[in-house]
């Protein structure tokens, strides 16, 4: 009898449920899983009978289960000190290649490193973003695997520029002397001690000599530059001005020869030198020149730029920046294993940039997202369910019990 269609998609219904309320359990420490929940729309019969009051005469058939949606709230975050994990709070996914050449989505940033220095999903997938070059990132480039390998290499830069900043005594007497010693480095990354030696000859006035051991230029004297020093009657260096240009022709080492400039003035145009009544002294002296180094270490930054620690310099140096998209629907999304996504026409096309910025979120290095599933909410689902469950099936009895009687009646 058709009835028992009724009480059968109910039961269908909360089957559903259940199924929906157990795999969310199954996957309470999945990294970046996404709570799913099953909704339900009535099911009832056209007609076109109107009762005395012409309203319609409907009668429901049941229950169908009409939409599966994913709750994409973040789930907390939860550090695990491997550097290659990344947990994105926020709107987006982490864009990665599958080994058939597809583009998938994810939110699970367990990523590890393979063989190639590739960072990649632990199903193997590649994560994708945008490369850097001499430590500058180009996001309108296409998307690439962040590499990452740590035979990674920072060739040797030599020294074009160098800025010290001393200070010297405007008390001492003439002849007295003081010098700044900084290293520079030639194009084959050999450090060389370059010192600049002061001697005062006057009032508000010093020579100066910029000198290289001749063990390193092989030249008959040390002093690769000279000139004079002149102070203002408030310390202030008024000649010369901008730069000194320095030359150093041949090195020892077969290097090419050097050619860099004394900066006088800092970012700001101070001069670096004063004269004034201090004792004579060096704060700081900056160089631009590096030695050859390998990495040694990473580290993610909050927008997904991956930067380097080099053995050879201080500062880090990015190496790529992780790729973020977004959707206009994120319940379009296709769920396909593997915490990946597909977009759909539902989802839309992917819009894909960075994190930070068009609204996405922000990530979180060393660590990763948790499964954001409620253990209490999913329990008072599963109790629901089984009462739905319970009484779908009691009303199934009770329409075979008045089949049955109904039957006796005809045949008895």
């Amino acid at each position: 009898m058709s009835f028992f269609g009724v009480p059968l998609s109910g039961l269908i219904a909360s089957q559903s449920q259940l199924q929906a309320v157990s795999n969310n359990l199954a996957n309470l420490d999945t990294v970046g899983f996404k709570d799913q929940n099953v909704n339900f729309s009535d099911v009832f019969a056209q007609s076109s009978l109107n009762n005395g009051s012409n309203d319609p005469v409907q009668t429901g058939l049941g229950v169908n289960a009409s939409q599966t949606t994913s709750d994409f709230t973040d789930g907390a975050v939860s550090a695990t000190g491997i550097a290659s994990n990344m947990a994105l709070t926020g709107n987006g996914f982490f864009v990665t290649k599958t080994a058939t050449g597809a583009t998938a989505y994810t939110r699970a940033g367990d990523f590890t490193k393979n063989s190639s220095g590739q960072l990649v999903t632990p199903s193997g997938d590649l994560v994708m973003g945008y490369p850097a070059a001499n430590g500058v990132v180009n996001t309108s480039g296409e998307l690439q695997p962040i590499q990452i390998g740590t035979g990674t290499v920072i060739p040797a830069s030599a020294t074009t520029k160098f800025t010290i900043s001393a200070n010297l005594n405007s008390s001492a007497a003439v002849g007295s002397t003081f010098a700044s010693p900084t290293p520079v480095y030639d194009s084959l990354g050999d450090a060389h001690t370059l010192t600049v030696n002061y001697t005062k000859t006057g009032t508000n006035t010093w020579s100066y000599s910029v000198d290289l051991p001749t063990a390193d230029t092989g030249a008959a004297t040390t002093t690769v530059a000279s000139g004079t020093l002149n102070f203002d009657t408030s310390g202030n260096l008024t000649s010369p001005t901008g730069s000194v240009a320095i030359n150093v022709p041949t090195l020892t080492d077969g290097a090419a020869s050097m050619n860099f400039a004394w900066n006088l003035t800092d970012s700001s145009g101070n001069p670096t030198l004063t004269q004034t009544s201090l004792v004579s002294a060096n704060s700081t002296s900056t160089q631009n020149g590096n030695a050859s180094g390998t990495l040694t270490g990473y580290s993610i930054a909050a927008d997904g730029t991956v930067e380097g620690t080099f053995s050879n310099i201080s500062n880090p140096v990015a190496l790529g920046q992780v790729a973020v998209a977004s959707f206009a629907n994120t319940q379009g999304l296709l769920r396909t294993g593997n915490n990946d996504y597909q977009a759909t026409v539902g989802s839309g096309a992917a819009s894909v940039g960075t994190a930070e910025t068009g609204g996405r979120g922000v990530i979180t290095g060393g660590s990763v997202e948790s499964s954001n599933v409620d253990v209490a909410a999913e329990f008072a689902k599963m109790i629901v369910a089984q009462q739905a469950y319970q009484a779908n099936a009691k009303t199934v009895t009770t329409f075979d019990q008045i089949s049955q009687a109904t039957l006796q009646m005809i045949t008895g």
